[in-house]
């Protein structure tokens, strides 16, 4: 039996990593306090980094205390004084381990500690401010926190974006993304010299893909295809535009003489209701502004449903008014003509595609939220931890996209028809369109558009892979939310994540984002339901919804008669019949082409770590931690499915598969990081 008289003292190894930021380090002296359970504490005791003069960033120090008469910490307190040059410090983590064997806990910090302040944090930094015990410490972090992060529209009409890049959205020294470089590398590849001159043959323009830089696209036959040009509404990248057709558009010049032959004879009638036929209509691109001399149309297709299942075009008009001189093109017109009619058709389409689906309500729209969580979220608040990985560099990549590849002459603004000034009334025009509880959430999203029925569409990649994936962030989502709320009540009295809530959709004018179709009721979260398909809702945007709109980008455009961006002279008008050579004529210059299979396989590239695997991981409360793992394992199940999924289908669709959907909006180097070795 140990003797009560004998005081067992305790050695603790502290292991602290500061952040791989610029000036992440501190050449301050560093303090710690360890406190124990009824009010015992530690003195001030002065830590040096080993053998270094300063701590550096993105670097791991260890040192030790000596003679603590408690077993287990249960509050640290850190903090540094201003000798030196660097004030403010970036701590990402604190480990710390009784050397007995007996204990040991993660500090999850993530914070630039300010000189001269005792900061003070819990075993795994989790709480709700309900239960903070360092309420004062939290409401300053976030004072500071709203200097910072500030609402602001950078272009009219725009979503909400941040004013300035704060010092946490920059990325990080161990990744860097400079579009600018790469585009100076893939330049310097002698490929280059396979883009002189004109194209001469449609063999010509497949004679341009390597196995090393520019491999050849996945399918460079769409264009020839009804069949796969149907598919591509399903499978390609603006799958989210097709609807089941309910009604015929009264603006669209089709009749039941001229159609009953491409609806296997049924009429026009008779084929929607019998929920056969779908259309599109991007009356959104309307007297879009275009760059100078070059077109765009505002087209509409019908597709029909044939007996064997394949969803194939019935008819496409290019513009949305009537006229003689805007005739409805049908697939038994002269085929050069309607191969014509479908890529000028998919031209439209891919604005709608860059601008609407892709930068404006994926990766614009997703910076409100992320300014949001920063300016109401503590870093201790478990929804903060849950939401944070997925916004890792999504600032920084958008700022990227705006100045580099929108600005004047950009990369985007010189490939797309519709340049600069087309894609920011794009975005515009779409804004006030846009809801969280629809165009946010997939499962309504396709009741919305009638296509979430298999028997209607029967293969749709985009709608049953992402469901899966969908449904297991969803319950992720459930049980992390229900951890920390065990009933609504709780909910309804967190502070911080009902502040959060009212700036959801308060208007941009009155200092909200703006947000419509988000679930509560005047302003607040009143059931923890309404919460999980918020989360969902962004979690899912920012990892499967930008896979779905980002990743295929270079199978797609990299062939330019399957997707053009931009195409040169003047749409059809008539039915005159034209040849191959009428479509060389129309596709990018090669010099131009070169800029779009450049772009696009860019944008392409996926960051290294999949879906549930983080980067950054602010979780370290054991029941979240286990949450995850649960959640690890869904997507592994999810993952096998679509693989076997993709060894049986036609057409395979590995885009959506977890394994290889990153968690956030980022876009990984490593192009240049394998520059060495590829040339």
């Amino acid at each position: 039996m140990q003797n009560c008289n004998t005081l067992i003292m305790y050695k603790y190894r502290i292991l602290l990593k500061t952040g791989d930021r610029l000036r992440a380090g501190t050449s301050g002296h560093v303090y710690v306090v360890l406190h124990g359970k009824e009010n015992q504490e530690t003195p001030p005791t002065k830590v040096d980094a080993v053998f270094y003069e300063a701590f550096e960033r993105g670097q791991t120090y260890y040192f030790t205390v000596k003679n603590v008469k408690f077993e287990k910490v249960s509050v640290l307190e850190i903090w540094s004084d201003d000798a030196g040059l660097y004030k403010e410090w970036r701590i990402d983590t604190v480990t710390i381990e009784n050397l007995s064997g007996s204990w040991d806990a993660v500090f999850p910090v993530f914070r630039w500690i300010r000189s001269n302040f005792h900061y003070k944090f819990r075993p795994n930094d989790t709480c709700l401010p309900q239960d903070d015990m360092f309420p004062e410490q939290h409401t300053q972090e976030l004072e500071e926190k709203r200097t910072l992060y500030k609402y602001s529209q950078l272009r009219p009409g725009f979503p909400v974006q941040v004013s300035g890049i704060p010092i946490d959205e920059e990325f990080s020294f161990s990744y860097q993304w400079d579009i600018t470089r790469k585009m100076l590398f893939l330049r310097s590849r002698k490929l280059w010299t396979l883009f002189r001159g004109d194209w001469q043959s449609v063999e010509d323009v497949e004679s341009i893909y390597d196995d090393d830089m520019f491999p050849r696209p996945s399918d460079c036959t769409r264009w020839l295809s009804d069949e796969k040009f149907g598919q591509q509404r399903f499978d390609g990248l603006n799958s989210m535009v097709i609807r089941l057709c309910t009604v015929l558009p009264p603006k669209m010049a089709v009749d039941d003489e001229m159609m009953r032959p491409f609806l296997q004879g049924l009429s026009l009638e008779d084929a929607i209701k019998s929920k056969r036929t779908f259309v599109i209509d991007h009356s959104i691109m309307d007297g879009v502004t275009t760059r100078p001399g070059v077109f765009s149309c505002a087209p509409i297709a019908l597709f029909f449903r044939r007996d064997d299942g394949k969803i194939v075009p019935a008819a496409i008009q290019l513009f949305q008014h009537l006229a003689p001189d805007n005739p409805v093109f049908l697939p038994s017109d002269p085929k050069y003509t309607w191969i014509l009619a479908k890529m000028w058709f998919n031209c439209a389409d891919a604005q709608v595609h860059q601008w609407i689906a892709h930068l404006g309500f994926t990766n614009i729209i997703m910076e409100g939220f992320v300014i949001a969580t920063h300016r109401h979220l503590s870093q201790s608040h478990p929804i903060f931890k849950l939401l944070a990985p997925h916004f890792l560099y999504l600032i920084d990549i958008n700022h990227c996209a705006v100045w580099k590849l929108m600005n004047p002459g950009g990369h985007i603004d010189n490939t797309f028809s519709v340049g600069k000034d087309g894609g920011a009334q794009l975005i515009g025009r779409h804004r006030p369109l846009w809801r969280l509880d629809v165009d946010g959430t997939l499962p309504a999203d396709l009741r919305a558009r009638g296509v979430e029925d298999p028997e209607v569409v029967p293969d749709y990649p985009c709608r049953d892979d992402a469901l899966l994936t969908y449904n297991a962030i969803r319950s992720y989502v459930g049980r992390y939310v229900q951890l920390y709320y065990g009933s609504d009540d709780v909910l309804i009295n967190d502070s911080e994540i009902q502040s959060w809530r009212r700036d959801l959709d308060l208007p941009m004018e009155a200092g909200g984002l703006g947000i419509k179709g988000v679930p509560g009721s005047e302003g607040k979260f009143t059931t923890r339901d309404q919460l999980i398909t918020v989360l969902t809702s962004i979690i899912y945007t920012c990892s499967v919804g930008h896979a779905s709109v980002n990743s295929k980008q270079y199978d797609e455009y990299a062939f330019p008669m399957n997707y053009p961006s931009w195409l040169k002279g003047d749409p059809p008008k008539d039915k005159s019949a034209k040849t191959e050579r009428d479509i060389l004529d129309a596709i990018h210059p090669r010099k131009a082409h070169r800029e779009v299979m450049s772009v696009s396989k860019i944008l392409s590239e996926r960051s290294t770590r999949p879906l549930g695997d983080f980067a950054v991981d602010y979780v370290y409360d054991p029941p979240a931690v286990q949450i995850q793992k649960e959640f690890r394992a869904e997507l592994k199940n999810v993952s096998d499915v679509i693989k076997r999924r993709n060894e049986t289908r036609e057409c395979p669709y590995p885009y959506l598969d977890p394994a290889v959907i990153p968690n956030s909006i980022s876009i990984s180097d490593q192009t240049l990081m394998d520059s060495d070795t590829i040339i």
